[in-house]
């Protein structure tokens, strides 16, 4: 290393003495680890790129690298949020000695297994907390009370979270010392030691497998707590280290692996072994907090500890969201501030103005003359009288001070209350529980349930969103012939009078599976029939190709109720339980157990399917899996003759062109195949498409030699394999096609159609195939017959772009700005699309392929755009021509998109209008859509439970999507808008009451209220209505809303809180606080009564008015409404009376002396009629010659109900 080179690695050596297996083995490990380099970040289309570095495992004593322990941190954080694909450097490598964790770490600090999820410690709790919470809201700083509040809250919340950290890192696992396996803590376990774990333990960190019970090596792991998925996975270690453990032999090797990053699918590195190099890869390692499952113990040795884990690189909280209420409401408290400096402004200059007025005459007058009079000239004492400058300025502080209500303080803490409130009734809801899973709608997120009812864009993942993602086996194509016309279940396979069927019922009694399912007589014949053919060997290859290209698990057990009627059989009878990360693999797998191709051992070498009866032991060469590039799968087998096999199966767009076209019976069988395949998806089932070939001796040769050289390289390893995989993955023998049946959930047609006639554009983002997607659109009602498709499958960029112009042309579809846009769909926020208008309508659903001449069609849009097309839209500047044209269409349906690319198209509708929007979605790829959306709704799936972690909301089923939105959404903006508007008029009137009063005293800031008085007024005297009816009041009943989906618009129209409505608010503020001042002013005016007696009054008119002003607009009275709106009248009287029965109150007695007038109560009773006059005349004029859609419902709704009440009753006979 040269002097300039930056020292960037440390060492850790491993020496174990041989001992009895596996406590102790004799080896001796490095590994090794380049450092990070600065890398682009993953674009929105999905080309997420991984960065590698190395990690080396050797036995030799080995010299070791410094580290800049300065930028150590730096990089960490940087590497983890990026995944970058790019050639692996090897230079400058990170040492890891295993089991010598001191002389690793004595240049290099690595990170120890001790992790930390809490936010805050004793010494920042206070400064930290505090500079979230400033920097949260924008009035925040005279907010004190609600600041402690929170911070409480937060304390509590980040004490369990130590609390549970301590928990976490006191765990104990086994660590290898002095050749022994030793109890030590997690949080002191480091990088390079060698750790064993039990069976049902949780792994303590991440560890490549050097060991397990299996003498193949096999380890099955659950990955529930990481990525939610329950399905069992498979992991293996080497069969070289794994035989070590085992026969005690020590070994040399080195591993390089790349560095800590948060990509938990995947792993790069490569051993070297005894002179051979082979590669580790995701199925090497285990990952922090998965837990060991149907393994007895499992060795190995730790790359990534604490806070290096990709558990904890991924434990990245979801961003906050805030609802777009509450922006607004900021605003307005921004004027309302505005409105205090003037008023203190005011305050201030006319005291500086009076006093400059009378200036000569301060010693004779009150609170301003220059000193205290008292008997004789001797004992007069000064009186701290500062200048008039300096009094203005005491005046505008003390003003701050009287008028500081003004600012809506308790707002906050009362909002998060309703929302608590608005919450557990949603919880409650019985019509939105789901039985099937148990499982209620969960509020992860308590600040955005207005943005319920403001929803505009539903951006919906489909398989296990819309569709129940059980999958199925229907139907299948073999050697061209179409087969699932006559499906059976197992009793009635029986029971029919074909013989083959029969005998294939009687074998299948071997084999519990789960689930049954049914099966085709016809297909399950031609499987047993002792004939030999073309037809019978596609159909032996198309089944062996399901039963072995897949990674699912087989879970035997003893079955412990029979199978069949037959008591002889029953005694031989196991249970097999598939487990894969695809239910489309398991559901395959089951179908060929069904058809008799048994599943029922795999390891990482091998493979054994019970064919009929008979064991066939397959040798597994090779497995090229499932990526986006390819769309495709296969494995190379040797069959017990010594032959080799490629079995493939993918989807059908990229499988036709690596198919061999030699004969005209392979073209027959292709356009058979095709033609079953349209059939297939105009149901709605997902395809796939099956091929093999026969392997030469040659073509094995090169093969191994490439598969070997790409399997264990560090630099551009996926590209690599991708070339290896294309050299066998050609001239197929195409044996037939696979349709599984994924079931829409119940009422999702119904659900999607009444979120359209609400205003709601629905767009679903899926990965299925086009056809697919088409289909299951059609039959969820999101595409009708009525609408023109608009197809875009581009493959460049100028290709793309000239769909998208020939598109926007022929329809007629312009370019607007955003503003132009919001303006639009205000206008037009009924039909939310734009409808080109003609009354022609088709019985069928024509399609349009853009770039084709056709005549003009006039009717609603429909877009239906592909993933591939995206790539080169979303990239290349183009996202603008797209969101032109999907705005103006009424469907959106994108296929074939990577995670990052539907991320990608909710960002394209947020970031060009100001239309909320929902994404929904069931699975791991639809975390980042949720998180992007406004509001984020995971449903409780089979795909795990990562978006649901991820959500605002979670929910069991599709449907019940439409009551949160309809129902709850409208009730909760309804609630929640005129909550704040009360509380602003609530606190602006008391203010202006008191302003007026300083204005007509000198503005001396003097205060005819007592100090308890302004204090309880918020907390006690008016604060128990706003909470019970921002969580009990409605304007409508849930039927009503269902009944009628275009309601919903009215959140859309924003008519319970906007602009006009906060002024009007204010006008009308204004002129009730002139009233409540003014009228007992004159009603007292020939009186002697003191300023402690008016206040009193004031105080209690006050209350009584705003309670009243609340109480015109309730909309649904219940007994707690009424107890809290007249029990804060009867509260308010009790505490005026015990206040003014304290002597050394100055206002004692007066409320004794006040209620035996006349002039009281009257005063009090025209207070009431003259302020709320002009609200309750224009409510009537409003309502009467412009009622709005709400007002309608309402009146149509109280009709029926008098109808019910008062009506007629029916006839006892009628029906």
């Amino acid at each position: 290393m040269t002097s300039g080179e930056p020292l960037l690695s440390s060492s850790v050596y491993l020496s174990v003495p041989q001992s009895s297996p596996p406590s102790g083995f004799s080896q001796q490990f490095l590994l090794e680890c380049p450092p990070r380099e600065k890398k682009s970040m993953a674009s929105w289309v999905g080309s997420v790129e991984l960065q590698k570095s190395s990690l080396m495992f050797k036995t030799s004593t080995a010299s070791s690298r410094g580290c800049d322990k300065s930028n150590k941190s730096e990089r960490i954080l940087h590497k983890s949020m990026q995944f970058n694909d790019n050639l692996l450097h090897q230079e400058n490598p990170r040492l890891i000695y295993i089991n010598d964790p001191r002389k690793t770490n004595h240049k290099h600090k690595f990170s120890g297994n001790e992790i930390q999820t809490s936010k805050y410690t004793l010494i920042n709790f206070l400064p930290k907390n505090l500079f979230i919470q400033f920097h949260r809201n924008s009035v925040s700083f005279p907010l004190l009370f609600v600041l402690c509040v929170t911070a409480i809250k937060d304390g509590y919340e980040d004490w369990r979270r130590h609390r549970s950290d301590q928990h976490e890192n006191n765990r104990e696992a086994l660590v290898l010392h002095s050749g022994k396996f030793q109890i030590k803590k997690w949080k002191n376990i480091l990088a390079g030691e060698v750790v064993k774990v039990h069976a049902d333990e949780t792994i303590p960190c991440d560890m490549v497998l050097l060991g397990t019970s299996d003498p193949s090596g096999i380890a099955y792991i659950q990955t529930m707590n990481l990525d939610g998925e329950s399905n069992l996975k498979t992991r293996y270690a080497k069969q070289e280290t794994s035989s070590m453990v085992f026969e005690e032999d020590s070994i040399s090797g080195l591993i390089r692996c790349e560095q800590p990053n948060r990509n938990i699918y995947e792993f790069t590195a490569n051993m070297e072994f005894n002179g051979q190099r082979f590669s580790l890869s995701q199925s090497s390692i285990i990952l922090r907090g998965c837990q060991l499952k149907n393994t007895e113990w499992v060795v190995g040795v730790v790359v990534y500890a604490g806070q290096e884990t990709k558990a904890m690189l991924n434990n990245a909280m979801s961003p906050a969201k805030r609802s777009r209420l509450e922006t607004l409401m900021n605003r307005e408290t921004l004027w309302l501030s505005v409105f205090l400096f003037i008023m203190c402004l005011v305050v201030a200059l006319g005291m500086g103005l009076w006093l400059q007025r009378h200036k000569d005459q301060l010693d004779t007058l009150p609170y301003y003359r220059k000193s205290y009079f008292g008997e004789g000239t001797s004992n007069r004492k000064p009186y701290k009288f500062y200048g008039i400058p300096l009094e203005t300025l005491i005046s505008f502080l003390s003003s701050i001070i009287v008028f500081q209500i003004m600012i809506p303080i308790s707002l906050y803490i009362t909002m998060e209350l309703v929302r608590l409130g608005q919450s557990y009734f949603m919880i409650g809801d019985k019509y939105m529980y789901d039985r099937s899973s148990d499982s209620r709608v969960q509020c992860r997120s308590l600040n955005i349930n207005e943005d319920l009812g403001q929803i505009r864009y539903i951006f919906s993942d489909k398989t296990g969103t819309l569709t129940e993602n059980k999958m199925e086996f229907r139907r299948a194509s073999v050697h061209g012939k179409n087969y699932g016309s006559s499906m059976l279940t197992g009793n009635k396979l029986q029971d029919t009078n074909n013989a083959e069927a029969q005998a294939a019922a009687h074998l299948r009694r071997r084999w519990k599976l789960k689930p049954e399912i049914s099966v085709d007589s016809e297909l399950m014949s031609l499987l047993h029939k002792e004939l030999l053919g073309d037809e019978r060997n596609a159909a032996h290859e198309f089944f062996l190709t399901l039963a072995t290209c897949n990674t699912v698990i087989p879970v035997r057990t003893q079955s412990t109720s029979p199978s069949c009627m037959d008591s002889d059989l029953h005694k031989d009878s196991e249970a097999i339980d598939y487990q894969g990360e695809s239910p489309d693999e398991q559901a395959l797998v089951l179908a060929a157990s069904v058809y008799g191709y048994t599943l029922f051992e795999r390891t990482s070498r091998h493979i054994v399917i019970d064919v009929n009866n008979e064991k066939l032991r397959l040798e597994v060469l090779g497995l090229h899996e499932f990526d986006s590039v390819r769309k495709r799968m296969s494995v190379v087998i040797r069959l017990p003759d010594n032959s080799v096999k490629v079995l493939v199966k993918g989807a059908d767009t990229s499988m036709w062109s690596i198919l061999k076209k030699d004969s005209a019976e392979d073209d027959h069988i292709r356009h058979a195949t095709q033609s079953h395949l349209n059939e297939y998806s105009s149901e709605g089932l997902r395809t796939l498409v099956i091929a093999a070939r026969d392997l030469t001796d040659t073509e094995l040769e090169e093969w191994q030699w490439l598969y070997e050289d790409a399997s264990t390289s560090l630099t551009d390893r996926y590209t690599k394999l991708h070339q290896t995989a294309t050299l066998i993955e050609c001239n197929l023998r195409l044996l037939g096609a696979t349709a599984i049946e994924d079931k829409l959930q119940e009422g999702v047609p119904e659900a999607i159609e009444s979120l359209q006639q609400a205003g709601i554009k629905v767009w679903v983002l899926t990965g299925d195939k086009q056809e697919t997607a088409i289909s299951i659109g059609l039959s969820c009602k999101l595409l009708t017959s009525d609408m023109q498709q608009i197809i875009i499958n581009g493959t460049s960029e100028e290709e793309c772009r000239n769909l998208l112009s020939d598109a926007k042309t022929r329809y007629g579809v312009k370019s607007f700005s955003c503003q132009s846009w919001n303006l639009k769909w205000k206008k037009n926020s009924e039909s939310h699309y734009l409808e080109i208008p003609d009354d022609t309508k088709l019985s069928n659903l024509p399609q349009w392929h853009v770039g084709k001449e056709e005549g003009p069609m006039t009717m609603p849009l429909a877009l239906i755009i592909d993933g591939n097309s995206l790539v080169y839209i979303l990239e290349k500047e183009l996202d603008s021509e797209l969101f032109d044209l999907a705005a103006a269409c009424k469907v959106v349906l994108c296929c074939r998109l990577a995670p990052l690319q539907k991320a990608g198209i909710v960002d394209l509708i947020k970031s060009r209008t100001d239309d909320m929007t929902l994404a929904i979605g069931d699975g791991a790829n639809d975390v980042s859509m949720i998180q992007m959306a406004d509001v984020g709704v995971g449903i409780c799936g089979q795909e795990g439970r990562q978006a649901v972690m991820a959500s605002d909301f979670a929910m069991g089923q599709f449907q019940f999507l439409k009551r949160l939105l309809l129902v709850h959404g409208h009730w909760n903006y309804q609630r929640i808008g005129y909550l704040v508007l009360y509380n602003f008029y609530r606190n602006a009137v008391f203010v202006l009451m008191l302003f007026w009063y300083i204005l007509s005293t000198a503005f001396s800031t003097t205060n005819a209220l007592t100090d308890w008085s302004s204090v309880f007024y918020s907390v006690i005297y008016t604060s128990v209505p706003t909470i019970v009816v921002g969580i009990m009041d409605k304007d409508l009943s849930h039927k009503t809303l269902l009944q009628y989906p275009k309601l919903y618009c009215a959140g859309h129209r924003q008519e319970s809180y906007n602009m006009y409505l906060f002024w009007i608010t204010m006008i009308d503020t204004l002129w009730q606080s002139l009233v409540l001042f003014y009228v007992p002013l004159f009603a007292y005016r020939d009186s002697s009564i003191d300023i402690w007696s008016i206040g009193s009054l004031w105080t209690i008119a006050v209350v009584i008015l705003v309670n009243m002003h609340l109480a015109m607009d309730i909309q649904h009275w219940l007994l707690l409404t009424h107890v809290a709106v007249w029990g804060s009248i009867a509260i308010t009287y009790a505490c005026l009376v015990v206040l003014d029965a304290i002597p050394i109150f100055p206002n004692y007695g007066t409320v004794f002396h006040l209620a035996k007038s006349h002039t009281y109560w009257i005063s009090i009773l025209l207070i009431i009629v003259l302020a709320l006059l002009p609200r309750f005349t224009f409510k009537v004029v409003h309502q009467t010659f412009w009622p709005s859609d709400i007002q309608i419902a309402r009146e149509a709704e109280i009709l029926r109900k008098r109808h019910i009440n008062y009506g007629p009753k029916p006839d006892q006979g009628s029906s």
